[in-house]
């Protein structure tokens, strides 16, 4: 199942591996998000078993596993995510055109509706970093170079922080989906996020979906944190 996408573009980070911390934060954030993120964290301790409960909950799930190998091993692991009934999964765009031609035809092959989408370049690096693997600064001209190269491979969009949103938008057009993780509400910390941006703004500088973790999972009250940045969308819940 891949349920139909929310006019609500917060998708909220569920990044522990405690299923039960999980669904419950799942549980009591669900009328104040539009969709879900298991990742890494969760995947490793669960696997595809740990998915489908949420999947069951009725939003759309990003399952955030980055892929990148060698296409025919990438086809494969994409085939399989999308037959979980995930309504978004990402590969990394710097395994290439033909790894990321290959991921997106084995999961449309599955499911058609599961989009695919690309990683650009890790919200934790900064131009500083850049030198060191090997590419030139600043990171918005590798964020542009790898999001034209994934829309050319047939990608439904990319991965990117918020201050490539409006060169992106520009470049690529108004359809080419931008999920962009390091949203930080006024006064949250940023943990090990380099470039990061508000809700609201990353929203209207054309953001599609906007990954929120720490600052709802992280708060007091998690339900009261995602319907307050729900409201400052001017979203009411559902």
């Amino acid at each position: 199942m891949n349920p139909a996408p929310s006019s609500n573009p917060v998708f909220v980070a569920l990044d522990t591996t405690d299923p039960d911390y999980a669904r419950e934060l799942a549980e009591r954030v669900r009328v104040h998000v539009g969709g879900l993120k298991l990742g890494l964290e969760f995947f490793s301790a669960h696997g595809p078993d740990g998915v489908r409960p949420f999947i069951e909950l009725g939003l759309p799930v990003f399952l955030d596993l980055k892929y990148h190998d060698i296409p025919n091993t990438v086809a494969g692991a994409c085939r399989a995510a999308a037959s979980l009934g995930v309504s978004i999964l990402n590969v990394h765009a710097q395994g290439g055109a033909a790894m990321m031609r290959a991921a997106v035809e084995a999961a449309k092959s599955v499911s058609p509706a599961t989009q695919v989408i690309a990683v650009t370049m890790l919200t934790s690096l900064g131009d500083e970093d850049l030198l060191s693997l090997g590419l030139a600064p600043p990171v918005g001209d590798q964020v542009l170079r790898l999001a034209s190269l994934a829309r050319q491979s047939g990608l439904d969009g990319v991965v990117c922080s918020a201050h490539e949103i409006a060169r992106l938008r520009k470049e690529l057009g108004p359809d080419f989906l931008l999920v962009v993780p390091g949203i930080r509400p006024a006064g949250a910390a940023l943990g090990d996020q380099r470039r990061v941006m508000g809700p609201a703004e990353a929203r209207d500088a054309g953001a599609s979906i906007l990954v929120i973790g720490r600052p709802i999972t992280g708060a007091a009250d998690p339900a009261l944190a995602a319907r307050d940045i729900a409201q400052s969308l001017g979203i009411s819940a559902i």
